[in-house]
């Protein structure tokens, strides 16, 4: 079987020209149907807005004769009023909407039937004309109904996926539209993308170059060679973490010990930077000696209640610190580098590169937040994009599968 391939619009023309001659008819018969059914649903209204009136009339005479059966029917040419108007009639003619119609006005239907059937005979001898008439009118509204019903069930449905695939097609054309847009849309938020990326690239290779000045780049120097001399300390005090703690809390809970708040203060720097504290201290470390010599007496006092392992190290290293030069040379190396960062943190040259590099930095994050935003943006369109992708897919199939199953013919739409 050979296969057509057609574009949606050229699929429209197509089907049109190949099918006009089937559905059109249908359609036109499905409106008059349509039409004499509201018709006979409003005179239905009308007939029971008749028994409401005349049995109005028998209520307000108060004829106790006539007064409950008139009260019965004026109840139930309400209800048939009421049911008539909550059922709503199509604006346009479709298999679906005639379809569901026909199911609510047989329901309907029915309803009216009982009622007839169970009230009717209660309300006689009286009211005899009225329900004659209406009767009359119920009868020919039913056949009515029936010819409408018998056509959706029999011959509408014929055309039924027919219909439903120019339903699909419309949709499709829609659906193709908005792909395009999103699309559209899509391109252009790549395209704000890729220049704030190309936007930050450039701040990038801007901040670089504020980091690479002269300045920022012996300050960085500076930065690392104290942190090499503080770790080198750390090594040196290793074994005084534990006793400088007993010492601070001697000090503070325990009597004092003779150490000093001066000395206390220092002790807590020496544990928490010991960079910083030698390079504060004068020549020799002094303060450094004089807590080293009152942590002395306090090991041989036995006052910081030590394990042996412990005691043992740590008096090692209080008298190798005492008694080497290890401790002068580390003290003048951070003495001068302290003194050549707080230099180099003064100079001007230093405030116009931190200042430059702090406006490159608030510029990138504003760019960051902005990149962050527009890739939400594409996410969100791609995912859209891809349901209407998955829709497209869908809606083609079911019409080329439509298209086979009711002419016989292949189609691929392009």
């Amino acid at each position: 079987m050979s296969q057509t391939k057609l574009s949606t619009d050229e699929l429209k023309t197509w089907l049109q020209t190949e099918t006009g001659s089937v559905l059109a008819p249908v359609q036109a018969r499905a409106q008059k149907h349509l039409d004499e059914t509201r018709t006979a649903l409003e005179n239905l209204s009308e007939a029971s807005k008749t028994l409401s009136e005349n049995s109005q009339k028998e209520i307000e005479k108060r004829n106790m004769k006539v007064y409950n059966r008139a009260r019965a029917l004026n109840k139930l040419s309400s209800l048939f009023m009421d049911r008539i108007k909550k059922l709503k009639t199509p604006d346009q003619v479709s298999f679906d909407s005639l379809s569901s119609f026909a199911v609510e006005t047989q329901k309907m239907m029915n309803v009216f039937e009982i009622d007839i059937r169970n009230w009717f005979p209660r309300i006689s001898p009286f009211f005899i004309m009225d329900r004659r008439k209406f009767l009359t009118v119920y009868e020919k509204n039913k056949l009515t109904i029936n010819d409408f019903i018998e056509f959706v069930n029999k011959e509408y449905i014929k055309s039924k996926t027919l219909e439903k695939t120019f339903e699909y097609l419309a949709e499709l054309q829609t659906v193709e539209r908005q792909l395009t847009e999103i699309e559209t849309e899509k391109g252009s938020i790549v395209n704000e993308r890729s220049l704030l990326e190309t936007e930050m690239a450039e701040l990038e290779r801007q901040a670089e170059t504020f980091k690479n000045k002269a300045v920022l780049a012996q300050l960085s120097s500076l930065d690392a060679e104290s942190e090499t001399l503080n770790n080198e300390l750390k090594q040196l005090l290793r074994h005084l973490q534990k006793p400088f703690l007993k010492m601070q809390a001697l000090a503070t809970y325990g009597g004092g010990g003779g150490i000093t708040p001066d000395e206390l203060t220092m002790i807590g720097l020496y544990m928490d930077n010991p960079f910083e504290a030698v390079a504060a201290e004068a020549p020799g470390c002094p303060v450094l000696r004089q807590i080293l010599e009152k942590l002395t007496n306090l090991l041989a006092e036995d006052k910081l209640k030590l394990k042996p392992v412990k005691q043992r190290k740590a008096e090692q290293d209080v008298n190798e610190l005492l008694n080497s030069e290890s401790l002068t040379v580390l003290h003048r190396k951070c003495v001068e580098v302290a003194a050549l960062k707080k230099q180099l943190s003064t100079s001007p040259e230093l405030e116009e590169a931190k200042n430059g590099l702090s406006l490159f930095q608030q510029q990138m994050e504003t760019l960051r937040v902005r990149v962050g935003s527009v890739e939400a943006d594409e996410c969100m369109k791609e995912n859209q994009r891809q349901e209407l992708l998955d829709r497209t897919r869908y809606l083609k199939s079911a019409i080329e599968s439509n298209v086979l199953s009711f002419m016989g013919k292949q189609v691929q739409i392009q």
